[in-house]
């Protein structure tokens, strides 16, 4: 029998993990630091509460936030976090300036941040609109991409994780046309950017989690009827929503070892949704 004191590694220990949109104890961002965590993940965890505090479910407290991922660290493992304007021409770099400071080599970026709300129809768009979407979703998530690029010592490990929405299989975002045109872009330039990151070692997938409940689906909290959300929910043949765990899943195999053969592909993890 082997011996019980020589256990395996923890699949991601000794490397470092940057992921952004990571202020809320419902959303993507802590169900993916929680599992990285535990696979024995170093974390630089981004958050801007100010965009929360706008929306109709809130912003959480940082400190319970940081507090309860802490808790999932294994021995060794660092956890840094700072509030970052990724609106900001400067935040992308300020991001991975900041991170590779305070944590050494970096090895995985998950940009799981988001603009939400100040959206519309195709009839209500203005530039501003569009441009504030862009900012966020788009550029930001470019530019950190190439600093992450720029730091990577082409050791192995070296993952970045975009995400989209769920337009690429057919779903109608009409009311959504800033924000859908942000995302639609990073699928698109998906195979271009992986091809150029993976002669430097770095693999790159994008994700559409679909619809999931980080707090926008609930009557008690969304800005959306009774009726809208009884509509989403029918097009789910699990009878259920989507959960952050549900895509935390799926982007914790494509960062570690056993997802490197998986090279520039969007992927879609949202249980069927019709």
């Amino acid at each position: 029998m082997p011996d019980e004191h020589l256990k395996a590694p923890l699949p991601l220990a000794g490397r470092t993990a940057v992921i952004t949109g990571v202020s809320r104890r419902r959303g993507i961002g802590f169900a993916v630091a929680t599992r990285l965590a535990r696979m024995g993940a170093s974390l630089y965890l981004a958050h801007y509460s100010p965009h929360d505090a706008d929306q109709p479910w809130g912003a959480d407290s940082i400190d319970d936030v940081v507090g309860a991922l802490q808790g999932f660290l294994t021995n060794g493992a660092q956890l840094e976090h700072a509030s970052i304007d990724l609106a900001d021409a400067g935040g992308a770099e300020q991001l991975i300036r900041d991170a590779a400071a305070a944590l050494g080599h970096l090895d995985i970026l998950i940009c799981n941040h988001a603009r939400s709300g100040g959206d519309g129809a195709l009839a209500e768009m203005t530039a501003e609109k569009l441009d504030a979407h862009w900012q966020v979703n788009t550029r930001s998530t470019l530019l950190a991409t190439l600093g992450f690029a720029r730091q990577h010592d082409g050791r192995p490990g070296g993952r970045v994780i975009w995400m989209t929405s769920g337009q690429i299989n057919g779903g109608i975002m009409e009311d959504e046309i800033a924000y859908a045109t942000s995302k639609a872009a990073l699928a698109g330039i998906t195979p271009s950017v992986a091809a150029d990151l993976i002669r430097r070692g770095i693999v790159l997938n994008t994700v559409n989690p679909g619809p999931v409940n980080t707090g926008y689906l609930d009557l008690e909290t969304a800005d959306r009827s009774p009726e809208v959300v009884a509509e989403v929910l029918s097009r789910f043949p699990g009878g259920r929503f989507g959960e952050p765990d549900d895509p935390a899943r799926l982007i914790a195999w494509l960062v570690s070892d056993e997802g490197r053969w998986m090279v520039g592909q969007v992927l879609t993890s949202d249980g069927g949704f019709r």
